[in-house]
């Protein structure tokens, strides 16, 4: 059994009893839940994947259509990461939260697809998924799994059995605008819930990083569990700074069974 800090432990009580209490609750994911699995994130210093590359030289949408191969090529060992990572303890306790019918939703900025993996129903994914791949062409979709399977292990980038074109992930880079259904289901979720439970997030990607202020301009509560500090910190009723694989599932153990 994991031993906590006395402030640790008492964030965790704090923050299961705010779940029991609630009727709409609501989950805001971001890279730091899926590190534990072994997928990078973007800003840690030193590790992150801006502390070594550009984001608008190699992940945007202008590089994509322009150079496409340097697209591929800087996304490949990621995508490699992201094809082979499994659902971490904390993506589990989430999925138990939500059969158990405690949270109405979860606000991912993850293109990881481990909250489906684990067995997360509503999902609503700010940053695309990687489960599918579109044409930049003729706009035919694939389902994404052979065509990753094949680029992660050849390097082969993959092109359209339509046109021969190729085809882009699903993913949103810079200078994309974030898909207009999702963004509209956040904003939904954010202002009818009553509390808000935020994993894994720096909160310093607009316009994702602003729905938390709009649950908590509405009087929702707020969770923050994250490695590092957030400009939201000083709002919320918890904040446990401390590895979310080990927090969560500890959390929702205590909601489910006190």
């Amino acid at each position: 059994m994991t031993s906590f800090s006395h402030q640790t432990q008492a964030a965790i009580e704090f923050a299961a009893d705010l779940f029991r209490q609630s009727k709409h609750a609501v989950v805001l994911t971001g890279a730091g839940l899926s590190t534990p699995s072994g997928i990078p994130d973007f800003r840690s210093t030193g590790t992150g994947l801006w502390a070594k590359d550009e984001p608008l030289e190699v992940a945007s949408l202008s590089t994509f259509r322009t150079a496409p191969e340097r697209f591929f090529h800087w996304f490949r060992p990621l995508a490699s990461q992201i094809f082979n990572a499994k659902p971490n303890l904390a993506h589990w306790a989430l999925a138990r939260l939500e059969k158990a019918g405690r949270i109405d939703a979860i606000i991912t900025q993850n293109i990881d697809t481990l909250h489906q993996k684990a067995g997360s129903k509503v999902v609503i994914e700010m940053h695309g998924t990687m489960q599918t791949l579109t044409c930049t062409q003729c706009y035919h979709q694939v389902d994404a799994v052979h065509y990753l399977a094949v680029f992660v292990e050849s390097g082969e980038i993959p092109l359209c059995p339509k046109c021969n074109q190729v085809l882009k992930p699903d993913v949103i880079l810079f200078g994309e605008q974030l898909p207009q259904s999702a963004w509209f289901k956040a904003q939904r979720a954010a202002r009818q819930c009553d509390l808000m439970l935020v994993i894994g997030s720096s909160l310093e990607v607009l316009p994702v990083a602003g729905l938390p202020m709009q649950a908590l301009d509405r009087g929702a509560h707020l969770i923050i569990v994250n490695n590092a500090q957030t400009y939201l910190n000083v709002r919320a009723d918890a904040v446990i700074v401390e590895d979310a694989a080990v927090t969560i599932p500890a959390i929702v153990e205590r909601v489910l069974n006190g």
